[in-house]
């Protein structure tokens, strides 16, 4: 199997979409508004995802695996203990959640507002909340899972700790939730986008599949992504680059040549057809594509240059 190419696909993806994540186990709430164009069912709950009650201090590989098993992974609270828990903290940080459910080939998308929760149930995607629960002796950070919502009583219901169905008012929920960390992820398969999805989001958290070697599972993302943006440079690009590889370099091909046609001003996008062309032995359309890139110029024009020197001295026809 061939390695990934060392070429601006990195560099497309990363510029577009960085930033987009966060780090992150008395007094009357305030009142949760919801937007009155909330068009869901009144009601939903969702009785296929699994319940694990949690050990002390494992809330989160006890969230992780209802979501994993219930997406279609076979995993236990206990195998993924080493995984996601540190000792130091009693507890699991935000980001060994994330790379997890990555190394399980899930796409683990974050969400950051109660409405979108809501619209993700309904969709029947359960959600990973981050909570902070507050008593008078201590302040306790907890994961939990949202299964369900009632709209008319407004309640959300939850898989948490030893409990298989906690309810909370959206209020009660909010303050545990949204002025503290307003982390939340989703661990879907990379043959379904969230309800909520956003092109620059969810690109971004399919390369983390990128980023753990699970180049499978993250051209299935990428192409079920194209079948949403097909005008997405960005997402033929990184399916490209899945399928370069996987050392399929005829499918690499076709979806550079998809990046071209969603963005002529794209140089990468050339760059890295012309590498794969040349590849394929065929050097002179090689030549004619890395010309394009260099007339288009712009930061990474001395990129361009040095592929038109390796094509230069590329033996292919």
């Amino acid at each position: 199997m061939k390695t990934a190419v060392a070429l601006p696909i990195r560099w497309l993806l990363w510029t577009g979409l960085a930033g987009l994540w966060a780090a992150g186990c008395a007094t009357a709430p305030p009142k949760v508004e919801l937007p009155a164009s909330l068009d869901i069912p009144r009601n939903v709950e969702l009785t296929d995802v699994p319940f694990h009650p949690q050990d002390q201090y494992q809330c989160g590989p006890a969230s992780l695996a209802m979501t994993l098993e219930w997406s279609g992974v076979a995993v236990t609270p206990e195998q993924l203990k080493p995984q996601v828990y540190t000792a130091s903290r009693q507890g699991s940080l935000p980001p060994d959640m994330i790379g997890a459910a990555r190394r399980h080939g899930r796409v683990a998308y974050p969400v950051h507002r109660l409405e979108y929760i809501l619209k993700e149930v309904a969709g029947g995607h359960p959600v990973i909340v981050l909570q902070r629960l507050s008593s008078f002796m201590q302040t306790t950070w907890h994961y939990a899972v949202v299964i369900g919502y009632d709209l008319d009583r407004r309640e959300i219901v939850l898989h948490s700790g030893v409990k298989k169905r906690e309810v909370l008012s959206f209020d009660a929920f909010a303050e545990t939730w949204r002025p503290w960390s307003r982390w939340a992820i989703l661990t879907l398969s990379p043959n379904k986008l969230p309800v909520t999805a956003e092109a620059g989001v969810y690109l971004k958290a399919v390369v983390g599949l990128e980023q753990t070697q699970r180049w499978g599972e993250a051209e299935t993302a990428y192409a079920t992504a194209a079948a949403r943006w097909p005008h997405h440079p960005t997402v033929w690009i990184g399916l490209g680059n899945s399928r370069y590889a996987r050392g399929n370099l005829n499918g690499a091909e076709q979806a550079f040549r998809s990046a071209v046609r969603a963005a002529p001003e794209a140089g990468p996008a050339y760059n890295n057809l012309a590498h794969i062309l040349m590849e394929l032995n065929r050097k002179e359309e090689a030549l004619n594509v890395i010309h394009q890139a260099i007339r288009l110029g712009g930061p990474l024009a001395d990129v361009f240059r040095k592929t038109l020197a390796e094509i230069q001295q590329h033996p292919g026809g």
